[in-house]
């Protein structure tokens, strides 16, 4: 393939099926180029990806929203390679050829994701490095002890609301609703929390005909949020984010707030309905769970290998002419980062049954300097919400047979129409734990640590998947008496230090961090059940 496309908009097209043809119910659009979008990328989106590494390898041509061609990397190494490039692959959407001829507009119905924002995921060099400083200096005092105690408070009000009646739908009554209610404290807006604002935050991203008013209603909330920080400061993102040193004004503290807002929303919600699905649809999966043989930490990074919660990320575009994966590209051409795909891709991957435990190569929260900031955010919100639920309703069983189950899908992920189970019914328990104080929080390293611990204990006369019972902890740096073992492994996606395995030899390096003495304590507090 010598050009970026055999098919580019207004010129002249080559075969195109006529109506009746079966290509139509294939998805083939004009230039015989595939749609990324449409029935058969949401219903079958791992067969489409089959389907164009069969043809034209670890980068492939496709369509858009109105038959824009595009490009999709489906290799793992390629799309590390254009994520940590961005000399060459820019995320400033204004390079975009279709934007400047006019093939695409402001009524496109993935506007919302791709119009330029004076926001660090449309920025590279410095003035990337100065919004993202500001993102990453303020998340980092988000006290994540506090945060998990929200985390616990809101899932146990959630499980309260249905656990009388013995059925719920665990995709709209507990996965859409926990990380909306978790996201609304720690920027300091509660009471936008409603049914409104979660079916915004869901829908503006789908490339629906009302995500662009879904979007204007999420930033206009976010937007009186700001300007009441200026006037009333809190303890909460927001505020830490306008009285940042780097003076962001009102504008880019909506969309900053609005970029972490929806990519932590979208991602964990999905991610808690992945996690709960394979508990629910795996009974290999949910015996090891339930035995002790993996923990729920453990159970969340298998998730965001086999079903990351962005399948794709859009976009990067061209600086100049260059090369990747064999292709030809030209400059202003639009590529998607493929994480579904690169995550299954068979030169890393090449036994995709693998148990992945402890192996964080995945391209989940995409990579390079634009790598998700808020991805401990989200894991922690995964962890202990999926845990607080499992620890509430442990007879959980899936009330449909699992063929039933459908999905909702868009060019970035797709998601769980429903998830129906059946529990024996209970009474409601307190929920009255007082939340957190907002108070600026330890170095960041804590939220990795707790959110990626992975352990194993061994007591006297006590077997792997035993009740829970007293017991302490003797490890390096930790407290207790002899008797319990524990072996730790802390990784990190953002700081770019090496530990962890290979898998068949292929699976490239991973990344880890320190993990806290008070690591210890947590962990002795839950294996004696406080």
């Amino acid at each position: 393939m010598t050009t970026p496309f055999h098919y580019e908009p207004g010129a002249a097209q080559g075969p195109v099926p006529p109506p009746e043809c079966p290509a139509h119910g294939l998805g083939i659009g004009p230039g015989g180029l595939r749609r990324f979008y449409g029935p058969e990328a949401e219903r079958d989106p791992n067969g489409l990806y089959d389907k164009l590494r069969a043809e034209h390898g670890s980068v492939a041509p496709v369509l858009l929203h109105g038959d824009v061609p595009v490009w999709l990397v489906l290799g793992h190494s390629e799309n590390l390679y254009m994520t940590r490039t961005p000399s060459q692959f820019s995320r400033d959407s204004r390079r975009w050829r279709a934007l400047q001829d006019g093939t695409v507009g402001p009524d496109h119905p993935l506007a919302p994701i791709f119009t330029w924002q004076p926001a660090c995921v449309f920025a590279d060099g410095a003035t990337h490095e100065r919004q993202r400083r500001a993102v990453t200096d303020s998340m980092s005092r988000i006290d994540s002890r506090g945060v998990r105690r929200h985390v616990n408070r809101y899932s146990n009000r959630l499980v309260n609301d249905f656990c009388k009646e013995g059925r719920v739908d665990l995709v709209s009554q507990f996965a859409e609703r926990l990380p909306m209610m978790v996201m609304c404290a720690i920027l300091g807006m509660p009471e936008e929390y409603n049914d409104r604002m979660v079916q915004a935050a869901r829908d503006m991203t789908r490339g629906t005909a009302t995500a662009i008013a879904s979007n204007a209603y999420v930033l206009e909330a976010l937007t009186r949020l700001v300007r009441r920080r200026r006037r009333e400061p809190a303890d909460d993102l927001a505020t830490w984010l306008v009285e940042h040193p780097t003076r962001m004004n009102d504008q880019e503290v909506s969309e900053h707030l609005r970029l972490i807002f929806i990519a932590a929303y979208e991602s964990t919600a999905n991610l808690i309905a992945n996690v709960l699905r394979m508990v629910l649809t795996d009974p290999r999966f949910r015996a090891r769970l339930s035995g002790g043989h993996m923990t729920v930490p453990e159970a969340v990074e298998q998730s965001l290998w086999d079903e990351p919660p962005f399948t794709a990320v859009f976009g990067r575009w061209a600086v100049g002419d260059t090369e990747l994966g064999g292709k030809q590209i030209k400059a202003g051409d639009a590529l998607i980062v493929g994480i579904a795909p690169a995550n299954t891709d068979p030169v890393v991957r090449p036994d995709l049954g693998a148990d992945m435990e402890g192996n964080r190569a995945h391209l989940a929260f995409s990579g390079g300097p634009h790598e998700c900031p808020g991805q401990d955010i989200g894991r922690a919100i995964a962890d202990v919400g999926v845990d607080a639920l499992l620890m509430r309703l442990p007879d959980l069983e899936l009330a449909v047979d699992e063929s039933r189950l459908s999905w909702i899908g868009n060019i970035l992920g797709r998601h769980l129409v429903e998830l129906p189970a059946d529990f024996a019914a209970r009474t409601p328990q307190d929920d009255q734990e007082p939340p957190s104080s907002g108070r600026p929080n330890p170095p960041r390293q804590d939220w990795k640590a707790q959110a990626a611990v992975r352990h194993t204990a061994t007591a006297p006369g006590r077997t792997p998947g035993a009740a829970r019972g007293p017991a302490s902890i003797s490890a390096t740096g930790g407290t207790g008496v002899p008797g319990v073992t524990y072996t730790a492994t802390v990784t990190d996606e953002s700081w770019g230090t090496s530990a962890g395995q290979w898998v068949g030899g292929r699976i490239p390096q991973q990344r880890s961090g320190p993990a806290p003495v008070r690591l210890w304590r947590a962990v002795a507090r839950w294996w004696s059940g406080n």
